[in-house]
């Protein structure tokens, strides 16, 4: 069987930019020019219809936003910006399909970021705090609040409050788990903004679901019966989700979810990187084309463009032959038209199609 091992690669590469020996240049150096390949050009020129895998993961209740994680490898979000390319739609909450959008107008036309603020009947001392107190979401209906009523979105809590020269102090709301301090879904650190909170720096906390609130200010308050204490936030009742906004490499759930549900979304994977001398790419054929791109590179970094004028033709066509199978793959479909069962990724009820799921 025709070899298309890591090992199989170097030699290639060394054949093709006439770099026999080790002194010339080490194994080392071409692993580093075929894996910068791999990751990082390759993915880009082809999207790979062997390339394209679901991305499943999961919600807990109360948190609406989820972005890469940095800290745990176990999680299917952990270095998502970097591990995936491109996420597409359709998109499966619960197994229920649901909207996607990547506008933001969209999004939020159909979910307002309608903020309530509130006087919270606390008052300046003249002193720095602590001062606390209970923020109810919905005045209106007093029992509202808890995990299946009323609560405070994360990350919209903002509480200001007077210093003695009449300038307003701001302090906003981190979610524990952003954080990095012991995860948490209720409980969230204070601190002033873009000033990400410590366990020795954060100026106090708020129970997203009580609306429970302890806040100390960066300098004293001025102390005043008009002076109050300010809330700002955005109330919610927590459901299932049927909406997901795809924005800044983070997905934006709605409703909040009220316990855990399992989103899956088809996403563009890079390649795997190759370690090992006996390892082989994914699809073993693309061990040619891995080996083209990566003299190219080399010849590119010697400034040799006549030898990148060289390889070109042969590398264009390693590079057709590569996606040969996707192209294939993709016939197997006939173009959506309006008379044809077609995709749809707007609400499910919008052109009266009979997947309305609720």
């Amino acid at each position: 069987m025709a070899d298309s091992t890591l090992q199989a690669i170097r030699t290639k590469t060394r054949r093709l930019t006439r770099s026999p020996s080790t002194a010339q240049l080490s194994d080392a150096d071409i692993d580093q020019y075929i894996n910068t390949f791999v990751l990082y050009d390759f993915p880009e020129h082809l999207r790979l219809f062997s390339l394209r895998t679901t991305l499943t993961f999961y919600t807990q209740p109360g948190v609406d936003v989820y972005q890469t994680n940095t800290t745990n490898p176990l999680d299917p979000l952990f270095n998502f910006k970097n591990k995936y390319i491109a996420v597409h739609p359709p998109l499966f909450i619960a197994g229920i399909p649901a909207f996607y959008t990547q506008w933001r107008d969209v999004f939020y036309g159909q979910w307002p970021q309608t903020n309530s603020v509130v006087n919270t009947l606390i008052t300046g001392d003249g002193n720095t705090g602590p001062f606390s107190g209970v923020i109810n979401t919905f005045p209106q209906f007093p029992n509202a609040n808890g995990p299946n009523g009323g609560a405070i979105q994360q990350n919209s809590l903002l509480l200001t409050m007077l210093d003695v020269d009449g300038i307003a102090m701001q302090v906003v709301d981190y979610p524990q788990t952003y954080a990095s301090i012991n995860p948490s879904n209720t409980i969230g650190l204070l601190d002033i903004p873009n000033q990400i909170p410590t366990s020795t720096s954060n100026l106090g906390t708020i129970n997203y679901q009580t609306g429970a609130f302890t806040v100390s200010f960066p300098t004293n308050t001025m102390n005043s019966i008009n002076n109050p204490l300010w809330a700002e936030y955005i109330p919610y009742v927590a459901g299932l989700p049927i909406s997901c906004l795809y924005y800044d490499n983070q997905f934006t759930l709605r409703p909040v979810p009220d316990k855990s549900y399992s989103v899956q979304i088809e996403a563009d994977i890079r390649p795997t990187e190759l370690l090992d001398a006996n390892a082989s790419p994914q699809i073993e054929q693309w061990w040619q084309f891995i080996a083209y791109g990566a003299s190219k590179k080399i010849f590119e970094d010697r400034m040799d463009m006549d030898s990148v004028g060289m390889i070109m033709p042969e590398y264009m066509k390693q590079m057709n032959l590569v996606n040969r199978t996707s192209l294939t793959q993709q016939t197997n479909e006939r173009t959506v038209t309006i008379y044809t069962t077609g995709k749809s990724y707007g609400w499910p009820w919008a052109n009266g199609s009979a997947n309305f799921p609720f």
